[in-house]
């Protein structure tokens, strides 16, 4: 049974892409983070509309993916390395480099809902660097989040976008174990 309500956000996990010289795209094995706060992300993509014998003749959208922010309690240094291409020394100080380029990653992750925990992935990721912030403490200690922007756009290889999956599919269980690709129905 579908959902109909959704709230909450769990599991995030990210997974570097490597390109291949043909065009090929591969994912490393999902690496969990922990501490996801919140998500927000709006589509990306203008919509044409042509106008032809005093109406709307045609109107197509263009799906560019889309663009927004991931929340965490903290952004991890393994994210920062693996992606961010931050440097960690031989002493154990991590330095972040601004000649390197970050890398493009899968983003998987899961909502929560009334029936079920629907689980999601974006193909296509590039992140900003985390903002550095933090308060003096008072009578009480509030905690500081770490907020990355991204963009998820078209995969490469395939154009897919994102994927979900809802409990009961034979690919659930296993969604965090190796980023899911599509594969074409057979035709009959």
């Amino acid at each position: 049974m579908a959902n109909k309500i959704k709230y909450g956000l769990k599991n995030v996990h990210y997974a570097v892409i490597t390109e291949g010289e043909n065009g090929s795209v591969t994912y490393d094995t999902p690496v969990k983070i922990p501490g996801a706060v919140s998500m927000s992300l709006s589509a990306r993509g203008d919509r044409t509309e042509f106008y032809a014998d005093d109406q709307l003749y045609y109107t197509e959208s263009a799906n560019d993916g889309y663009e927004g922010d991931l929340e965490f309690a903290l952004i991890p240094d393994a994210f920062k390395k693996d992606v961010l291409g931050y440097k960690e020394d031989a002493n154990g100080v991590l330095f972040e480099d601004s000649n390197v380029t970050p890398k493009n990653f899968a983003v998987l992750f899961e909502f929560s809902g009334d029936k079920n925990a629907v689980r999601h992935i974006l193909y296509n990721v590039n992140a900003s660097r985390p903002n550095l912030e933090s308060s003096s403490t008072t009578n009480t200690k509030e905690p500081v989040t770490e907020t990355i922007s991204i963009v998820a756009s078209p995969a490469p290889d395939t154009g897919m976008v994102k994927a979900k999956v809802e409990q009961g599919s034979a690919k659930y269980e296993n969604w965090y174990q190796q980023v899911y690709t599509y594969v074409a129905p057979v035709e009959e």
